[in-house]
């Protein structure tokens, strides 16, 4: 690695750090797992200083081992444990977990929490509308990660804080877009927090995925596709050109596409492959498949005879991960903010203080203290999203079964004392 010239500074750390991460990546086994999460390292990165435990006296949010809790307002962000007030930014499984006794989300996320988490307790909220939790006022607001995902901006006492959850900046069809919220402290993550990562043009990456499909088409090849079923393939499936030819899902990405319709999204007509007889391979020939990464390497890909496979995935903006994961093509494309879309989200919430919970988490708060915040980390289980285990059980079958939504649904629009029904537990 060439030495940095002193005057460059932050700049050349920050790369040199960024090399040095994606180095370490070429000893790695790239880890499907994660769900456009994080890169797990052979060693544990040196140990911070972290936000304790407790939080300081007057934190609106502080780090507790159930979650992220906010004292004033008695609730949780995103617990990783069981609680009785659990406010979620999206549906992630990293994010949004069985166990507790009242959810809190926005109604646009409804059908695909429902679906992932049948029977819940859940409460909505429409993007920007007010909610009185315990003392404090919160609200949530649009973060462009998935369809309903949300920021959950917090005011008490004449502060605000925002916690961001998973965002991008990136045009997505699938989703409302990321909204800059203005607040005293902005807790984010930096899942791609390193320079090296910087994201082409949606339409760019799109019009590759077409090109490479309609080449495949063209030879009479199956096209599949791997990438994360709940947003990634709704985001792919709403961008591609469905006139290049038909269009197939596995299973588990079925009951994510149907609650994104039942959510007003508009998708392409799609096929489910199990529909399809074994030995009809001929259906395939100018297809493009969509399928999560864990039916890579399975005995249901042989159905489709001959075909070209690829991977969609912000990492594939590392070195050598389109050769670690075993595919033909690798398209970078990510449902998370890029180095500059990070930047950009913490200039425009106009925070004087920064709380990184996930990602490249110790570059990022370096990067911040030099430019003059007040940064530091709390420690989190966000970033290992198994999300593609609803995939697991069908990777070597064809279906997954049909979720059922059944579930103690409220809106804050029922009563004018929704804080009260959530205490009562009729959310």
């Amino acid at each position: 690695m060439r030495p940095c010239p002193a005057a460059h500074g932050t700049a050349c750390g920050l790369l040199d750090a960024a090399f040095q991460a994606i180095e370490a990546s070429e000893a790695l086994e790239f880890d499907t797992r994660a769900a456009d999460g994080y890169i797990p390292m052979d060693q544990p990165p040196p140990r911070m200083n972290r936000e304790p435990q407790t939080g300081e006296p007057d934190d609106l949010i502080v780090a507790r081992l159930e979650g992220l809790y906010c004292p004033p307002g008695d609730f949780y962000i995103d617990p990783w444990r069981p609680v009785e007030r659990a406010v979620i930014t999206h549906a992630h499984s990293d994010h949004a977990r069985f166990g507790h006794l009242h959810y809190l989300s926005t109604r646009a996320g409804a059908n695909v929490l429902l679906s992932r988490l049948p029977g819940i307790a859940l409460q909505t909220l429409d993007y920007g509308e007010p909610l009185a939790l315990g003392a404090t006022r919160v609200s949530l607001h649009p973060a462009g990660h998935v369809l309903g995902s949300a920021q959950v901006r917090i005011e008490h006492a004449g502060r605000v804080w925002v916690a961001s959850g998973d965002y991008k900046l990136d045009v997505d069809p699938t989703c409302a877009a990321f909204e800059p919220v203005r607040c005293d402290t902005f807790i984010t993550e930096s899942t791609f927090g390193l320079p090296i990562y910087r994201w082409d043009a949606p339409r760019s990456i799109f019009d590759s995925i077409d090109s490479w499909w309609r080449h495949n088409a063209s030879e009479g090849r199956a096209s599949v596709l791997f990438c994360y079923s709940f947003g990634k393939a709704q985001r792919v499936l709403a961008s591609v050109d469905a006139a290049i030819g038909p269009i197939f899902c596995h299973g588990a990405v079925e009951p994510l596409n149907r609650a994104y319709r039942e959510a007003g999204v508009r998708l392409p007509a799609v096929g489910l492959v199990g529909e399809i007889a074994a030995k009809d391979k001929a259906v395939f020939r100018e297809a493009l498949i969509v399928a999560p990464p864990s039916a890579q390497n399975s005995a249901w890909l042989k159905r489709f005879g001959d075909y070209s496979d690829a991977f969609a995935s912000g990492w594939m903006r590392l070195r050598g991960a389109r050769r670690r994961r075993g595919v033909d093509r690798g398209f970078v494309l990510s449902d998370h903010a890029d180095w500059p879309g990070l930047q950009t989200a913490i200039r425009e919430s106009g925070a004087t203080r920064v709380i990184v919970t996930h990602g490249s988490v110790e570059p990022m708060v370096r990067w911040l203290n030099e430019q003059g915040l007040q940064a530091s980390a709390f420690d989190t289980q966000y970033g290992d999203d198994t999300v593609e285990a609803d995939a697991a059980g069908a990777a070597s079958g064809d279906e997954a079964p049909e979720a059922t939504t059944t579930a103690t649904t409220t809106t804050s629009e029922s009563t004018p004392d929704a804080s009260a029904r959530i205490d009562r537990g009729e959310s």
